[in-house]
């Protein structure tokens, strides 16, 4: 079947129109594969957000209950230069 438009434009000396025509096609077709991209894009970052708030949620709640019992955190956890400070002078 398009075999037989393209001949019959041919035929007519109406080159202009199927250029015209076959850019619009592409083009389209080059867009839409663009938006569906973006919306897998979209979602991947969707679901690293989601994952970011859920390590967040989890790490307030180790927090939360280590200072509910009682339990002081380790100095690493507070300021790691300190600690870090603090090793170097142990090993001297």
């Amino acid at each position: 079947m398009s075999e037989e438009i393209t001949r019959s434009v041919i035929e007519r000396g109406d080159l202009a129109h199927l250029a015209l025509f076959l850019w619009a096609v592409a083009t389209t077709t080059l867009a839409a594969l663009l938006i569906r991209e973006l919306t897998f894009s979209n979602r991947r970052f969707t679901h690293f957000v989601d994952e970011i708030a859920r390590l967040n949620r989890n790490l307030n709640q180790f927090v939360n209950l280590t200072r509910r019992n009682g339990k002081s955190l380790d100095r690493r956890f507070k300021d790691p230069l300190q600690a870090t400070h603090d090793a170097g002078e142990k090993t001297d």
